[in-house]
């Protein structure tokens, strides 16, 4: 029996295909696709995707049922929130300039099975935040007509009484959805193009809403006798936040349009700053005006704009939002239908997910298969789902991707670059030679190992620190740090970090209402949490990080993305029980994926390792004393990637 349990061995070549790095290509701008897409392309693509029906929809229903006028609160917050997040996109998609998004930035960073789960729950981000916006494009369209089109469906079709269907079938959202993917199947010009023309209109519109709006403005409505501006409180603020949140899913498009952008470097950093500003403006000002329109407790949730507009006897006015609303949400038809065949598409040429989606039709440059079955698949959804209580799941699956992609930027940085020769050991030196004039960074060959011994008595601070290093100033306090590899204490320090931010934000979510904990005990998990998150990133700090590179560099690494990954776990935590279990069941059911296929398609998977010519090794223990031993070791097949455990064990001996 024992001899049928796993060895230590087996468990450790498992946890590091589970755990492998994606390997990118030498010339990064190669790609299938067309590289046709300017800075105004992807700005209007994002502002396509952010500004749609959440802004028509979302801003009354935050209002009226969870913030009350307050919910102008709930999206500055929720903007800030995704302003990190897009920071952290922004400096991904101008180094890493590949279609995939959340999930490629995970895959060359963090490890294969988190890209395969953040993929997959942005797989069914798309198709949910899809289908939805199908049915609110109907729903809206229909209220034009006096509910005419639901009418005469449920009195020749009929309705069902099914949980978790729709009350009766919704025909003109799956054919809306049927049309906008033929569209897309012509190449990525022609749905920029489509975008463009919807995008101005939507705009347009939204000028015209906040002009009529701050005219027809009553500050009574903000007033006491109406309720206050903050009727729900804090707690009504926050959790309006995490469903503002869905507001800006949006921009990430930009980043999975990468690769057909034509210069990614300067162009996705700028349309995500550029469209991200201009979707916060149009959220915070149109609630603004809503709310003061007519008071908040008497907002129509399913269309409440042009309902406001009716109200107050601007019929036309209302119309009018009817008509923009509808392009708005042509806008975010598109835009999900643009990213999610790349983001399958991204899986697939890396193995992790079905083979048929990685073809790229040779005329148009798109992969047509992906976006032909996804898009009928998010037609079919909304034909027969009741997509209510299924939205919450594209915040919790954003929230996750940003988090990881957070993480991501704080792990790549401090991440020695792509090099020849293999990376030494944090307190490791490189040799200088023997002549006098060699400069510290020069690499010289040893006729003799009395030369290397020379070098343990040399002054450490005139070597230049790698990334991931130990910073030179804080050698002489944290000294017994330099014995890790270079980002080796980076990485748990980030895994420490994220532990300490999730068990924070659950003391402050749950630690008064679920778990009931005394003041005392509440005070002292919130400071050893606190203590424990700030010396994690404390300890990330004393790191040195990669130099200033040509493309957009987020500002003060890692405090942003900390931040970034604090605000994401909050707003997670925020939402309902059920929401995250039928997030866990589509876990389960993404890790069956992955088990039964992508690890063993895996193109990492099938990447053999190459071993090297070596006539002889020497492997240089250090030991506790200035002098050193040198041993020789007879040269095996095997890479030398085992060199380093070697020496770390001899020295810990």
């Amino acid at each position: 029996m024992a001899g049928r349990l796993p060895r230590s061995a087996d468990l450790t070549r498992f946890c590091q295909k589970l755990n492998r790095v994606k390997t990118l290509e030498d010339d990064m701008m190669e790609t299938t696709f067309n590289r046709c897409l300017s800075t105004v392309d992807l700005t209007l693509l994002g502002i396509g995707g952010m500004v749609g029906s959440g802004l028509y929809v979302l801003t009354g229903t935050v209002a009226k049922e969870i913030a009350g006028p307050a919910v102008v609160v709930s999206f500055i917050i929720a903007g800030f929130a995704s302003l990190l997040a897009a920071l952290c996109y922004a400096e991904f998609g101008a180094r890493v300039p590949k279609t995939g998004s959340a999930y490629m930035f995970t895959y060359v960073s963090m490890g294969e099975i988190w890209a395969f789960l953040i993929g997959w729950n942005v797989l069914l981000e798309y198709m949910i935040g899809g289908a939805a916006v199908a049915r609110a494009w109907s729903a809206y369209l229909d209220s034009i007509f006096n509910h005419k089109i639901k009418n005469f469906t449920e009195t020749h079709v009929g309705t069902w009484q099914v949980p978790f269907l729709a009350h009766y079938p919704d025909f003109l959202a799956a054919g809306v959805l049927l049309i906008a993917t033929a569209f897309i199947s012509f190449g990525a010009k022609v749905s920029s193009w489509l975008n463009h023309v919807f995008s101005a209109i939507s705009l347009g519109v939204i000028l015209f809403i906040l002009v009529m709006g701050f005219i027809l403005a009553e500050p009574k409505n903000w007033s006491a006798q109406e309720g206050g501006f903050a009727p729900y409180g804090l707690s009504g603020i926050m959790a309006g936040t995490a469903t503002c949140f869905y507001a800006f899913v949006g921009f990430d498009v930009i980043a999975a349009s990468s690769e057909e952008a034509r210069n990614p470097q300067k162009a996705v950093p700028r349309a995500i700053a550029i469209s991200l500003g201009l979707a916060m403006g149009a959220y915070i000002l149109v609630s603004v005006v809503l709310t003061l329109m007519v008071p908040w407790h008497t907002l129509d949730p399913d269309s409440a704009l042009a309902d406001a507009f009716y109200r107050r006897g601007y019929s036309w006015a209302g119309f009018i939002v009817a008509a923009g609303s509808i392009c708005a949400m042509n806008t975010v038809l598109l835009s999900n239908l643009f990213s999610l065949p790349r983001i399958v598409y991204a899986m697939a040429e890396d193995g992790l997910f079905f083979q048929v989606f990685s073809r790229v039709h040779p005329r148009t440059q798109v992969p047509v298969i992906g976006i032909v079955v996804f898009g009928v698949l998010m037609a079919l959804m909304a034909l027969t789902f009741d997509l209510e209580a299924l939205v919450q799941f594209l915040s919790i699956g954003t929230l996750q991707a940003y988090t990881f992609v957070a993480a991501s930027i704080v792990v790549l940085r401090f991440q020695q670059e792509k090099a020849a020769a293999p990376p030494q050991p944090a307190g490791s030196q490189p040799s200088p030679g023997p002549s006098e004039g060699a400069g510290p960074s020069e690499l010289k060959e040893y006729e003799s190992f009395s030369d290397k011994l020379q070098l343990v008595g040399t002054d450490k601070a005139k070597v230049p620190r790698e990334p991931g290093q130990l910073k030179a100033a804080f050698e002489p306090y944290l000294e017994f740090l330099s014995d890790f590899y270079p980002g080796e204490v980076v990485t748990v320090a980030v895994v420490t970090l994220m532990v300490s931010a999730l068990c924070l934000c659950s003391i402050l979510v749950f630690g008064n209402t679920h778990l009931h904990l005394p003041t005392w005990s509440y005070s002292l998990l919130l400071l050893l949490f606190s203590l424990g998150f700030l010396l994690s990133l404390l300890l990330i700090w004393v790191h040195e990080q990669q130099q200033s590179t040509k493309t957009f560099q987020i500002p003060l690494v890692p405090l942003t993305p900390a931040l970034s990954i604090l605000l994401n776990i909050y707003l997670m935590l925020k939402l309902s029980y059920m929401t995250w279990l039928r997030f866990s069941v589509w876990l389960i059911l993404g890790l069956l994926v992955y088990f039964g296929y992508g690890i063993w398609h895996s193109k990492e998977n099938l990447r053999e390792p190459t071993s090297r010519n070596v006539s002889a090794r020497y492997v240089v223990f250090p030991s506790s004393s200035l002098e050193e031993t040198v041993q020789a070791v007879q040269p095996d097949p095997q890479p030398l990637t085992g060199l380093p455990d070697m020496a770390t064990e001899e020295a810990k001996r």
